[in-house]
């Protein structure tokens, strides 16, 4: 079962996109967690992003069972260039884990991840990705580049790609769709 470290649901549920030290309320960790389940939440924070206008990417990250960020896209209402889901949340579990090494935690996003995210990931030294739509434009785990998987960057990071992908996809669409 995936469980919410107490601060992180909180703030999370208020809306937050910044989590704060949340390493101390860590109890037991939980094995078996899906990536299915994990995706659900991302999905969730995607639907967030979607309500505000934003694309509707949405990420979380896990670390042994425990959600210690999750973010989704915000760029628009930053006017933030960066405010990608993905570097929204690697930033908050870097916040919350007091630590830039990230090597124990997964990352669940609903889109590949662009050169920019990915180049955060492994920056961070993450431990796992997983994401669920394939992004043909500009897609840098696999799409168009790999970067999680480039031998000649000081750190590859193991990947799964199509977790929900259809849920993820049809998110997507239906948010591009009227603006066509």
């Amino acid at each position: 079962m995936l469980r919410w470290g107490r601060r992180a649901l909180r703030a999370v549920a208020a809306g937050a996109t910044r989590v704060r030290r949340v390493r101390d309320e860590v109890t037991e960790p939980s094995t078996g967690v899906s990536d299915d389940d994990a995706m659900a939440l991302a999905l969730d924070q995607a639907r967030l992003a979607a309500e505000r206008g934003e694309v509707p990417v949405g990420a979380v990250v896990v670390v042994d069972g425990v959600v210690v960020a999750a973010a989704h896209n915000l760029r628009e209402s930053t006017a933030d260039p960066t405010a990608h889901a993905e570097v929204l949340a690697l930033r908050a579990a870097g916040d919350a884990l007091g630590t830039w090494r990230l090597g124990d935690a997964t990352l669940y996003v609903t889109l590949e991840p662009c050169a920019m995210c990915a180049g955060a990931a492994v920056s961070a030294r993450l431990g796992r990705l997983v994401f669920g739509a394939a992004d043909p434009k500009a897609g840098a785990v696999g799409s168009l580049y790999n970067l999680a998987a480039d031998p000649r960057l000081n750190h590859e990071i193991p990947w799964t790609s199509g977790v929900r992908s259809a849920e993820c996809a049809e998110l997507l669409e239906a948010f591009f769709s009227p603006r066509r």
